[in-house]
C-alpha cells in the first residue's frame, strides 16, 4: 500500500514527503514540475536516506490519472498539485478552474471507482476572508472569495464534502493552512518560488541577498498596533508533520465522521514589520523596505484558533518566527551560492 504525494516536490509537499518517510510510509510523488525542480528529490534522499518513487505527468490528463491509479494500490492520498498564485488566477481565472478543480474530481472518481479511500485536501485560511472573530476557528463563516484561486479552496472543499456525503468509504480531512514559511533545518529543501515571489518571507530573504532591489510593505495605516497587517506564520516542518497526523487519523479510523476539517497555525499572529524586524535579528542584514499604498483585496488580520488541531489531531505547531526565518535565511543562501557555482 503506497501515499500518493500530488506535487510532492514543490514547498508543503516536499517537507511532507520528508516526514512520511521518515515514519516508514512508502511514498509515490506525482508532480508535473511547472512550480517545482526535478533536483528536490535528491533533497528528500539525502535527508531521509530514501528515495520516493516519482511520477512525472500532468495531473489535467485523465487518462493517465486512471493508469496511474490501475499501476499501484494507493492507501491514502495527499493533494497539493494545485496553482496557487492569486495574482494569476485573477487574469487566468479558466487555468484555475481546470488544473485546481479538474483534477481533485479525478483523483476523487479514481478512489470511488476503488471503492473508498483517505484522502488529505491542501485547503486555505484564504477560505475565511476578513473572519469577524480573531483567533479564527474552524465554525467561522466562509466568505465570498476575493479570488479565483480563493474560490478553487471553497469549492475544493464543497466537492469532497458532497462526494464524503454519498460515499462512506472516503474518508477526508481539508486542512485549512495560515502562512507557512521556512526551509528544512537539513537545508538540502526549501521554498523555490518561480519569478517573482508572491508571499513575504521569500521576498524578504531575496531582498536581502539582492535578488530584489527593494520589499514593498503594503500599507501601515491599518487598525494594528504597528499599523501593518497581521498573518499567523506557521514553520513548514510544523505544517507537513500535521499532515502525517490527520493521515495516521483517518488510517487509523479515530475520525469523527468521513469529512473533516482543521485550522494549521500557530494561534499567534504576527504583524509584516515583526516579520521583518525578526529576519533582520537572525540574519544581521537590515533589510531595505518602503511602505507604499494598501493593496486591493488583503485581509487586515488572520491568525488561527488551534484548539481543535492541538486536542483532537494531536498537534501544535513549535517553531517560533525567529527560528523559522533563521531557515528560510540559511536556504536562500544556499539556493544563491549553488547557482553562482553553475553560472
Amino acid at each position: 500500500m503506497k501515499i500518493l504525494v500530488t506535487g510532492g516536490l514543490g514547498f508543503i509537499g516536499s517537507h511532507t514527503v520528508v516526514e512520511l518517510l521518515n515514519e516508514g510510509f512508502d511514498v509515490v510523488v506525482v508532480d508535473n514540475l511547472s512550480n517545482s525542480s526535478i533536483d528536490v528529490l535528491d533533497g528528500i534522499e539525502a535527508i531521509t536516506g530514501k528515495r520516493p518513487i516519482f511520477e512525472k505527468f500532468d495531473l489535467r490528463d485523465k487518462l493517465k490519472v486512471q493508469e496511474f491509479f490501475g499501476k499501484y494500490d494507493i492507501g491514502g492520498v495527499i493533494h497539493f498539485a494545485a496553482s496557487k498564485a492569486v495574482g494569476e488566477s485573477v487574469g487566468k481565472p479558466l487555468l484555475y478552474y481546470e488544473n485546481n478543480l479538474g483534477v481533485l474530481v479525478y483523483i476523487l472518481q479514481e478512489l470511488e471507482k476503488k471503492g473508498g479511500g483517505n484522502f488529505i485536501f491542501s485547503s486555505s485560511c484564504t477560505v475565511y476572508g476578513q473572519a469577524d472573530k480573531l483567533p479564527i476557528t474552524e465554525d467561522a463563516p466562509v466568505k465570498p472569495a476575493e479570488s479565483p484561486y480563493g474560490n478553487t479552496k471553497q469549492i475544493g472543499e464543497e466537492i469532497i464534502r458532497d462526494t464524503c456525503s454519498v460515499n462512506q468509504d472516503i474518508k477526508a480531512i481539508a486542512l485549512r493552512y495560515f502562512n507557512p514559511i521556512g526551509a528544512h533545518p537539513s537545508i538540502q529543501i526549501g521554498e523555490l518560488p518561480i519569478g517573482v515571489p508572491q508571499n513575504l518571507v521569500p521576498f524578504i530573504t531575496q531582498t536581502a541577498i539582492g535578488l530584489r532591489e527593494q520589499l514593498s510593505v503594503f500599507g501601515d495605516d491599518y487598525p494594528t498596533e504597528d499599523g501593518t497587517c497581521i498573518r499567523d506564520y506557521i514553520y513548514v516542518v510544523d505544517l507537513a508533520k500535521a499532515h502525517v497526523k490527520a493521515l495516521q487519523r483517518l488510517l487509523d479510523g479515530n475520525n469523527a465522521s468521513n469529512y473533516e476539517i482543521f485550522n494549521l497555525g500557530t494561534g499567534k499572529g504576527s504583524s509584516v514589520l515583526e516579520v521583518i524586524q525578526s529576519f533582520e535579528k537572525v540574519s544581521g542584514q537590515k533589510l531595505n523596505y518602503k511602505v507604499v499604498d494598501r493593496r486591493a483585496g488583503d485581509v487586515i488580520q488572520a491568525y488561527a484558533d488551534t484548539t481543535k488541531a492541538n486536542q483532537v489531531l494531536g498537534w501544535r505547531a513549535k517553531a517560533t518566527l525567529d527560528e523559522a526565518m533563521k531557515t528560510a535565511w540559511d536556504w536562500e543562501k544556499k539556493v544563491r551560492n549553488s547557482k553562482k557555482g553553475k553560472s
